[in-house]
């Protein structure tokens, strides 16, 4: 194809958006929604489209700029893209908290980062904080190779509060600023192509999802495939529910008719017809080997066996990267099922058969599901937050634990006489050597480094006083029980035991 031939556009930049779960991601992602995509112009967002696009005045009279924002990756999701050969993102912003400075995920976003290689913008949250510490923070930031301008660095930041908005606007500029350095362009004569960041099943429209293009246009009634799943374009709409004709790189875009919901991260390619769209899904299957059906456990390790359901495909992607982290040298997590939409009956079937409990997020449970887990007596748990889901799977792995005896040394005594012995009963004397003794308390009689048998202080004197307890250091009588008899040289040693649940590790 000739240069003329080409259709060569400038692309909006798509951004997204990394740092430490508290430092505010969310919140400048829904200030920007509130200031710039107004109730009016969206009827409402689309639920769960993952993307949005906000429109600036752009210099010249009547042209605009456009930024799309990923909304949902996060760390798990956004790793998963680039695991993939992924290229979605054009621009990295990085939020860090100006009250809290460098935190475990600012410094995972940095790696992902570097991995990336793509453009960065630092943007300093919180600066309305009584207690923000800008110039600290960027000595932190600086420590961690990331050196923005005002050190002397080529790095660009901005300074805002997601609470009042103050910063925003210059947010949006400094990324068309770095967007612009980057000359983004697209040649739309391409093939369409583009990426998988959100995809969800819906129970009356089927599988859902939103497609971010980096080349070519797509339009209704074009084939389109990822490695896993094809599928006919039925319908197209954007970000804000509205019906979309064509799309082009850099918009995101919601695509009903795939025939199974395709995975978060996953290449989307056009394909001219569905033989081909078919073939390549068909060759892909041939490289990668399934996974064995058959699980092969330690039989000395406990199971739990679960059901995972989701909201939306990069939930359960999260989901999953999160639960991997769990020990599992005492107890295994086994994933039977792990699927977007709510729970069904055959959810609870494949429980049942299999001894699983079934754990879902931001779902629901239908109507015949829910006869059928209250009659077979199925554990369902339903979560709205991430963290409080992983922590229920992670406590119920933990009560299949067995209790373990916990035994704790309390003190010891060395024997230096021995008055007398009557049936199983003796009177000793000795000096304290370790910790405390006290009457009542189980305890072993110990010969040359060995134990030789068990007993029980049924008395304690000191100066012919009876006491409960005597101290280290301290010289005393005892009225002692046992099967053995004790002689001159031996330790007595006292202990407690308790049954406790170990953790996990």
């Amino acid at each position: 194809m000739s240069t003329l031939e080409k259709k060569i556009i400038k692309k909006a930049p798509v951004v997204v958006v990394l740092g430490h779960v508290d430092h505010g991601k969310s919140s400048i992602l829904e200030k920007i929604r509130d200031l710039k995509i107004t109730e009016k112009e969206s009827g409402g967002i689309t639920q769960h489209i993952g993307a949005y696009e906000v429109v600036l005045e752009d210099d010249k009279p009547g042209e605009k700029k456009r930024i799309t924002f990923i909304d949902t990756p996060g760390h798990e999701a956004f790793s998963a893209m680039r695991a993939r050969g992924a290229k979605t993102a054009d621009v990295i912003v990085l939020v860090v908290a100006a009250d809290d400075g460098v935190k475990a995920q600012t410094k995972e976003a940095i790696q992902l980062v570097k991995k990336a290689g793509l453009p960065l913008a630092v943007a300093f949250n919180k600066i309305d904080k009584p207690n923000a510490q800008i110039e600290k923070v960027k000595t932190e930031l600086s420590k961690n190779d990331i050196l923005v301008e005002s050190l002397g660095g080529n790095i660009p930041s901005v300074e805002l509060s997601a609470k009042t908005g103050q910063g925003i606007e210059q947010l949006l500029e400094l990324i068309l600023l770095v967007a612009d350095m980057e000359e983004l362009t697209v040649d739309l004569s391409q093939p369409a192509a583009g990426t998988i960041i959100e995809s969800l099943l819906d129970s009356q429209k089927g599988p859902i999802a939103t497609i971010i293009l980096e080349k070519g246009v797509l339009k209704e009634q074009d084939v389109i495939a990822t490695d896993t799943t094809w599928g006919k374009i039925r319908m197209m709409k954007d970000f804000q529910g509205k019906p979309l004709e064509t799309a082009i790189p850099g918009q995101p875009v919601s695509v009903l008719g795939f025939e199974s919901t395709p995975r978060v991260g996953d290449k989307v390619v056009f394909y001219p017809d569905s033989s081909q769209a078919l073939e390549n899904i068909r060759k892909e299957q041939e490289k990668e080997k399934e996974e064995p059906s058959v699980f092969f456990v330690d039989e000395s390790k406990k199971v739990l066996n679960i059901i995972l359901k989701a909201d939306v495909l990069g939930s359960l992607e999260a989901i999953e990267a999160v639960l991997k982290n769990i020990p599992q040298e005492k107890v295994v997590l086994r994933i039977l099922k792990s699927d977007v939409g709510d729970i069904q009956e055959s959810d609870v079937k494949l429980a049942d058969s299999s001894k699983a409990a079934i754990f879902g997020f931001r779902i629901k449970t239908d109507s015949n599901a829910t006869s059928l887990i209250l009659q077979k007596k199925i554990r369902v748990r339903i979560f709205d937050v991430i963290y409080e889901l992983v922590q229920g799977i992670r406590e119920t792995m933990e009560g299949l634990l067995s209790a373990e005896t916990i035994r704790k040394d309390t003190g010891a005594i060395e024997i230096t006489a021995v008055f007398s012995k009557r049936k199983k009963r003796q009177t000793v004397g000795g000096i304290v050597a370790e910790g405390e003794i006290e009457k009542g308390r189980e305890s072993e009689i110990i010969r040359d480094g060995a134990t030789v048998g068990k007993g029980k202080i049924i008395n304690i004197q000191e100066n012919r006083k009876d006491v409960v307890k005597s101290k280290k250091g301290s010289e005393c009588g005892l009225l002692f029980e046992s099967d053995v008899r004790i002689e001159d040289g031996d330790f007595i040693k006292l202990y407690q035991e308790t049954r406790e649940k170990s953790g996990l590790g």
